[in-house]
C-alpha cells in the first residue's frame, strides 16, 4: 500500500538494515508479534491509525483507514451515522 519494501519499510521504522526485511516478514506472517511501541513506528511510516495493524477484520480495517483519515470534524459525523446505524434510526 505505501509501496515500500520489507527491509525499506522496516529500515524507516529504526530496524537495522540486515533484519529488517526478515523481521517485517515474521510480523507479516504472525511468526512473530510486534511489541506496541514499534507498531506505533509502522503506523507512523505507513500514514495508518495503529489501530488499522492491529484489525483482525478487513472491513473494520478499512474503516479505521478512512476515520482516521478524515479531519476531526468529519470524524464526529461519522461517529453520529455509527450511532444511528445501531440504534437502527
Amino acid at each position: 500500500m505505501a509501496g515500500l519494501s520489507q527491509k525499506q519499510l522496516g529500515i524507516e521504522a529504526g530496524l537495522a538494515p540486515f533484519v529488517a526485511s526478515t523481521r517485517i516478514n515474521r510480523y507479516e506472517l504472525g511468526i512473530h508479534k510486534v511489541d506496541y511501541t514499534f507498531a506505533i513506528c509502522l503506523a507512523a511510516m505507513l500514514h495508518v491509525p495503529v489501530a488499522f495493524l492491529y484489525a483482525e477484520d478487513p472491513e473494520l480495517a478499512q474503516l479505521i483507514l478512512a476515520f482516521g483519515r478524515l479531519p476531526k470534524r468529519k470524524r464526529a459525523d461519522l461517529l453520529a451515522l455509527a450511532r444511528a446505524l445501531e440504534s437502527g434510526s
